[in-house]
């Protein structure tokens, strides 16, 4: 009776908007102490993930990407990217979908990408020639690209809680960004297919390919475009461990941006350093009470009995895959991706694994979902982002966004059936 009344008042703390850590910590705490483990192990979980060389990249990458959106970087990547696709069918749709893939991969976070690149991208496909509705939904939903590609934060805290769960199975933060290139370029093609289809009728002109226009974009973004040579070429080219080139990022756009472009004073750095550190240390701080309350669940043998039980009544690989797809789509849809992380997957991983699922398959499945759930009416986080951002009701946002989340809908389902897509 106690311990059930401990659990009531947990969840309505938890529902009344307590701090997730704390709701978590005391979880731990509850399940230690009525197994008489000593409460110490807590402390020792959250010092046991500072030894994680990959940790490091986390705080570098989240620096470089809160840099990069105040800065000019978003005007620069649109204005780029429409010299150079400027002369193909559609080219503000290739436009918005590069440019908001790229940029949300570099910072995080979907919501910033919405911000930032739609007073640009909004205002220009109504311009040349798109409808409202199309132009809104195409943002909108643009703006949960690029969660899959490198160095998206998402997937290095997905391989970072995987890797602390010691389950066997071998999974890199290499292997596991090469595995989010093709199922990314798959939700863009199958968008710019879906949107050249229903635009079809549109009469949208376009711009002759100007060399010199192109030239003058590249020369103009000419200082952020080896960005990506850190990261692919760095680490696939075995000149940088992940940690190195995170620092070598943060660095190299630190100095572009104050002291080339001088875009960011000085007296400004303090402010982003906090605002960026605040965001990565609720992070850390919610990973590493989770990997102390999964040493609790492990103990008591959660995972295995969650596995039995599942395995009881489903006995398909991918009825449990279409499951998984239903759970995290709506996991997606009310909880914040880091979040998520840490909770559901030292829970969902070793069900998978039993199951033979491979878990960089596993995680490149769980981060599309979430992206989807992004977009899920009728509290995806997106949707209403976006509503603030464009000051429109968000019945409207909904339907212009829903025919866009059906297209990423059999995207995800592709890349959750389609196994190859992630190698």
């Amino acid at each position: 009776m106690e311990i059930t009344l401990i659990i009531l008042v947990l969840v309505l703390l938890a529902f009344a908007g307590t701090p997730l850590f704390v709701i978590i910590t005391a979880a731990a705490i509850l399940g230690f102490y009525y197994n008489g483990v000593d409460l110490s192990v807590i402390t020792i979980e959250i010092y046991r993930i500072t030894s994680t060389p990959l940790l490091l990249a986390l705080p570098l990458f989240t620096l470089a990407g809160y840099l990069l959106s105040e800065s000019n970087t978003s005007k620069r990547l649109v204005h780029l990217s429409r010299s150079l696709l400027g002369w193909l069918p559609a080219e503000m749709v290739a436009v918005t979908l590069f440019a908001c893939a790229l940029f949300t991969a570099f910072t995080g976070a979907t919501g910033v990408t919405i911000v930032a690149l739609g007073a640009l991208l909004y205002p220009a496909l109504k311009q040349v020639g798109y409808s409202d509705q199309f132009s809104l939904g195409l943002v909108t939903s643009a703006g949960s690209l690029g969660l899959l590609l490198p160095p998206s934060l998402p997937l290095i805290l997905y391989v970072v809680v995987a890797q602390q769960l010691n389950l066997g199975e071998p999974i890199s933060i290499t292997d596991a960004f090469i595995a989010g290139i093709l199922p990314t370029l798959l939700m863009l093609f199958l968008l710019g297919i879906w949107s050249l289809w229903v635009t079809r009728k549109a009469v949208i002109p376009l711009t002759p390919f100007d060399g010199k226009t192109a030239w003058a974009a590249l020369k103009e973004a000419k200082w952020e475009l080896p960005l990506p040579l850190f990261v692919l070429g760095g680490i696939y080219g075995g000149l940088f461990a992940v940690s190195e080139a995170a620092a070598m990022t943060a660095l190299y756009v630190l100095v572009i941006e104050v002291f080339v472009y001088k875009e960011i004073r000085l007296r400004d750095l303090p402010r982003i350093m906090v605002e960026s550190m605040t965001v990565v240390g609720g992070i850390l701080l919610i990973l590493g009470v989770s990997l102390a309350f999964t040493n609790f669940l492990i103990d008591v043998e959660i995972p295995l009995k969650l596995f039995e039980w599942t395995q009881s009544q489903i006995s398909s690989k991918y009825t449990f895959l279409a499951l998984l797809n239903i759970i995290l789509l709506i996991l997606g849809a009310f909880l914040d991706i880091f979040s998520a992380l840490v909770i559901m997957v030292p829970l969902i991983l070793p069900v998978a694994i039993g199951y033979g699922i491979n878990p960089i398959h596993l995680g490149i499945i769980f981060l599309a979902n979430m992206q989807l759930g992004y977009l899920t009416p009728p509290v995806g986080i997106n949707l209403f982002i976006a509503s603030y951002r464009f000051n429109r009701p968000i019945e409207d946002i909904y339907q212009a966004s829903i025919p866009f989340l059906l297209v990423l809908l059999v995207a995800v389902l592709m890349i959750t059936y389609l196994p190859l897509l992630y190698y």
